[in-house]
């Protein structure tokens, strides 16, 4: 039910901000960008080896850029419809465990992750008063990515790392559907 609550499912708010705070919280108030970061960490920590940093690391640079787009005014076409796709893509990448080669698993969550950094950059100004909020979207990111990561290690929940990603594929899959349908709607 909270994912049809159009202020739920996507976190623009369309309003300029430039706390450290609000670019926190940036990623933990959408429920679309909670799940594709925590996504992201699953990936990464069932890739396993160097795919643990580099996913995320290149997720959270390639969001960077998207959102210098995005404070800058440069327009990208579909921003919503692209954050609920991630959503999918990502939610089936768990579900199958299809494994994609390692540049290419980059390349895809690195598309995805400039469609979310451009959401977020519209929300904050250009220039230096960025800077606070664009470090708190980064870091809550980061986090959220090294949660994802964690899970997949049995630290935080005692799961078979084939059922955590069955089930959180499919919830982040599920997500993603939805978010999609409220974007289609509100279009």
């Amino acid at each position: 039910m909270a994912l049809l609550l159009p202020g739920v499912a996507a976190a623009h708010t369309g309003g300029e901000v430039h706390s450290f705070v609000a670019g926190v919280m940036h990623p933990l108030g959408g429920v679309d960008h909670l799940m594709a970061m925590l996504a992201v960490g699953l990936l990464a920590g069932c890739a396993g080896g160097w795919m643990r940093w580099a996913l995320p690391g290149s997720f959270v640079a390639a969001m960077a850029m998207g959102a210098v787009l995005g404070a800058n005014g440069i327009e990208a076409p579909f921003v919503e419809a692209a954050i609920a796709f991630s959503l999918i893509a990502f939610g089936a990448a768990l579900v199958t465990r299809r494994s994609l080669s390692a540049p290419l698993m980059i390349a895809f969550t690195a598309g995805f992750a400039m469609f979310h950094g451009h959401a977020h950059g519209t929300e904050m100004a250009a220039g230096l008063a960025a800077m606070p909020y664009a470090m708190g979207f980064m870091i809550a990111t980061a986090l959220l990515h090294a949660t994802g990561v964690l899970l997949t290690t049995n630290t935080l929940l005692p799961l078979k790392q084939l059922t955590l990603r069955k089930w959180s594929g499919s919830a982040i899959a599920a997500a993603g559907i939805a978010s999609l349908c409220v974007t289609i709607v509100s279009a």
